[in-house]
């Protein structure tokens, strides 16, 4: 025992103990020294690597503006409304999701593959409804009791419903209807008659078994004063989604004295419930059915949609209903007959009218509110009067009650969290964005592969629909419908929900539609200063997951966006 313990003590032993432990100590100082310099190679990386995307999203759109042909598939020329020109204006709208859109470059270059279900419908039981909406089951009817006149107001999607309920009270008073009239309107500003957007005699022929329709009341009837003998009939006249029965105890009394009626502004005047069955039937004919574009809308539209896919002989599902024999024609010089591409069709609904009637702000400071406030006045007088009398809720509870459209900004971090990869080819619908180019630039810079009609189509191609917002809208409608994916950013507008709902009928269980629930993405959004990406990837999907049930329509819901109901569509399982 004692020698051992002596032997350890020995001075030799000690040296050599002395030497291994400062071997040790070198060694450890050189790993520390090394860990210390590549994790500071790592940090700078990442530094020029945020820097230099950052930079990206600030110059690129203007690259593509000055380098990129007008007609040039990678570039984007949206016309601008309501453009802010102040410096802080900018400013905030950068500053807002600034942190999320850096994580959102970082995430694209990853360049990752996208989930299996992305460009599908999620559920089989999608595909077990068929549309049964052009079977009869009744006698047509006389059209005896009168003629009733309608002047619909709004724009093309607003005309379109108001002329689907006019057919069903047409046929509910048993009368005869008039060729629908559009009022012009000082938001849309479009001269538009029904015959410049929709086929007059296919209208016609197609509803002759359910009701008398003519182009103009009898001559007798068109020197009456209607507005003197009471048969004028305004919006003020009818609550919102009145019931049948107010129109058999109101309206046709009126109809059987003066033979006439007149409505002004009839926009969504009829109930979805209770209202009978094949009266219900006949609302779904006349959207999914009676309304076809003119053959001046469908072959630009066709030629839209081929450049879109990029190829010229590739027929989309639902190309037959939209652009009728022009989907069998669909062949241009300089198009390919190989695989069509896929794109994203994306309804982003932020114009300045929208804006200005939902109360919300969207980071554009005193200047954006000063400059709403002035638009409600003109153009929504009742609402800037509304603001002044009452307490109304602030932009604050009306955007966490999901109540305010998605920004431009939050509609690409959701299609970024939802996996749609850099070179996603995206079709955007409502080009007229509020704010202009600062709230274009992260869509453009995330998502080169970005277009427009105005970019798809030559000046001299769209020439013909200048000045005629309503026939325009048509051409991103048939672009909206047959894409292989939509998402919208509002689902209570109603091109967004007349798209949906077109799909769904057609579709079979094989068009996918992004419908976000505003509400579950504004409590997500709250956290863009703090959230990191995977948890925000995670949450975005879920709260859009959700929405993507395949249910049949709720009670009182529009038959136009759920047409899953015993009326419009039948089950085949």
């Amino acid at each position: 025992m004692d020698s051992t313990v002596s032997a350890s003590n020995s001075p030799i032993n000690a040296n050599k103990q002395w030497r291994r432990k400062g071997g040790r100590l070198w060694y450890q100082k050189i790993r520390f020294k090394g860990a210390v310099i590549v994790f500071g190679l790592t940090l700078l990386f990442f530094l020029v690597n945020s820097l230099m995307l950052l930079s990206l999203q600030d110059h690129r759109i203007v690259g593509l503006r000055r380098h990129s042909s007008p007609n040039s598939s990678s570039s984007i020329s949206l016309p601008i409304k309501g453009q802010a020109k102040s410096t802080k204006a900018k400013r905030i709208y950068k500053e807002r999701y600034g942190r999320m859109l850096a994580l959102t470059a970082h995430a694209l270059a990853e360049n990752k593959r996208e989930p299996k279900d992305l460009w599908k419908e999620p559920f089989v039981e999608a595909s077990a409804w068929r549309p049964c909406a052009d079977q009869r089951n009744w006698q047509p009817s006389g059209g005896n009791n009168g003629y009733i006149m309608v002047t619909a107001n709004g724009g093309i999607n607003q005309q379109r419903v108001a002329v689907c309920n006019a057919v069903v009270v047409a046929r509910l008073l048993n009368s005869t209807l008039v060729i629908p009239k559009f009022m012009f309107s000082s938001v849309w500003k479009d001269v538009s008659q029904f015959g410049d957007i929709y086929q007059e005699e296919h209208f016609v022929k197609y509803l002759t078994p359910d009701i008398r329709i003519v182009k103009e009341l009898p001559e007798e009837l068109r020197s009456l004063d209607l507005e003197a003998i009471g048969s004028v009939v305004t919006d003020v006249d009818i609550g919102k989604e009145a019931k049948p029965s107010f129109y058999v105890k109101n309206i046709l009394p009126i109809l059987l004295k003066s033979k006439v009626v007149h409505f002004i502004g009839f926009g969504n005047r009829l109930a979805f419930d209770p209202v009978p069955y094949q009266l219900q039937r006949l609302r779904c004919r006349c959207n999914f059915h009676a309304l076809q574009f003119i053959p001046k809308i469908q072959q630009i539209g066709s030629l839209l949609l081929q450049r879109l896919r990029k190829s010229a002989v590739h027929v989309g599902p639902l190309d037959h209903y939209l652009v009728g024999p022009y989907a069998l024609n669909m062949k241009e010089k300089g198009g390919h007959a190989g695989k069509a591409s896929k794109y994203l069709a994306l309804h982003l609904r932020f114009e300045i009218d929208m804006v200005a009637h939902s109360l919300c702000e969207y980071g554009g400071g005193e200047e954006e509110r000063k400059e709403l406030e002035a638009y409600r006045k003109i153009h929504f007088p009742a609402l800037a009067l509304l603001e002044k009398t009452k307490k109304l809720p602030s932009p604050l509870m009306l955007r966490s009650e999901g109540l305010c459209p998605l920004t431009p900004e939050e509609a690409i971090l959701m299609l970024a969290a939802l996996g749609f990869n850099r070179k996603t080819r995206i079709f955007v619908a409502g080009a007229n964005i509020y704010g202009g180019q600062p709230r274009l630039a992260a869509l453009t810079s995330l998502y080169p592969n970005l277009v427009t009609k105005e970019n798809l189509l030559s000046a001299t191609e769209l020439q013909p629909f200048s000045n005629f917002s309503s026939q325009l809208a048509a051409l991103d409608f048939i672009a909206c419908i047959a894409a292989d994916a939509f998402a919208m950013t509002d689902s209570g507008s109603q091109l967004s929900s007349l798209v949906a709902g077109y799909r769904t009928y057609y579709g079979g269980g094989r068009m996918p539609t992004i419908r976000p629930n505003k509400r579950r993405l504004a409590a997500i959004f709250t956290k863009n200063y703090t959230i990191e990406w995977k948890v925000f990837e995670q949450r975005v999907r879920k709260a859009v997951r959700q929405t993507k049930h395949v249910n049949k329509r709720p009670m009182a819901r529009s038959v136009y966006r759920f047409p899953r109901c015993k009326e419009c569509m039948c089950r085949t399982q």
